[in-house]
């Protein structure tokens, strides 16, 4: 998902198609970028590209104008946009540089930007920025077995700029699909004499397989929110997960009237509860 968000923002950031863009990630190499967690990469790091592309814009218009008989020659960064992978004047279409010649105008073989992004002081005490979701589950369960099924699952986030509503959706269904897991499978048994955990594996620690997941629809609710982030973004990492065993744990006590108030609620508790 990072690799796709950010070859997006540099793609529209430059006006070149995602395919002539490259990203390179975990390379010791590379500037220092903060850690994949937190909900924050995508802010933090898009950001980033996105000021880095900033100013390589700058770089290239006053390198392509500069150029004897630049078609260019006499305009402004704002007069121009990059677009199709070339520097053109907007009002007249016609006035227009490849990127490639714009480089070598330069007088370089390479023009490179780096930009350095980190969130605004007085901007982090006037205001919070989160991502919301409202969770709505149907349950279904078995009065005389005890036994749960989870036939669907709504998810409306509110998160801000979406950069690809495709993989933003699967990181909800993700989120979600753990949430069915915290709420209805996940548990550690310790051993307290040992101080070990004695399910340490899968075949002992359940997870949600794919008939304990039925379908989960995602709503992304338009929020233009600037103080977030300089792009509008907000994170996604963790927030379709936060939800989602509280609205499980309250459809099944609207099912049958059981409320449970430990996870996981396994049919041992929902047949207590009856």
């Amino acid at each position: 998902g990072t690799y796709t968000i950010l070859a997006q923002i540099a793609a529209d950031g430059l006006g070149l198609p995602m395919e002539r863009v490259t990203v390179r990630l975990n390379d010791s190499s590379l500037p220092a970028a903060p850690v994949e967690g937190g909900s924050w990469t995508a802010a933090s790091s898009g950001t980033a590209v996105d000021m880095a592309c900033a100013s390589l814009r700058d770089r290239l218009h006053r390198a392509a104008k500069g150029l004897p008989g630049s078609p260019l020659a006499g305009t402004d960064l704002e007069q121009v946009v990059f677009r199709d992978g070339h520097i053109v004047l907007a009002r007249d279409p016609s006035r227009r540089m490849a990127l490639r010649d714009a480089t070598i105008a330069g007088g370089a073989a390479l023009v490179a930007a780096e930009a350095k992004a980190s969130p605004g002081v007085l901007t982090q005490m006037r205001y919070s920025a989160y991502t919301h979701m409202a969770v709505f589950v149907e349950a279904r369960v078995d009065e005389e077995l005890g036994i749960v099924r989870i036939p669907r699952v709504v998810a409306a986030v509110a998160a801000g700029r979406i950069l690809n509503p495709k993989t933003a959706r699967s990181q909800i269904i993700g989120g979600v699909t753990w949430g069915i897991g915290m709420a209805l499978h996940e548990e550690s048994m310790p051993d307290h004499r040992l101080g070990r955990f004695m399910n340490h594996s899968f075949a002992e620690y359940h997870v949600p397989v794919s008939a304990d997941v039925g379908e989960i629809e995602v709503i992304f609710v338009d929020e233009r929110d600037d103080k977030a982030s300089p792009i509008g973004v907000k994170g996604l990492g963790e927030i379709g997960i936060v939800g989602t065993a509280a609205a499980v744990a309250n459809a099944i006590r609207h099912a049958c009237g059981v409320r449970v108030r430990s996870l996981p609620i396994t049919v041992e508790k929902v047949l207590a509860g009856l």
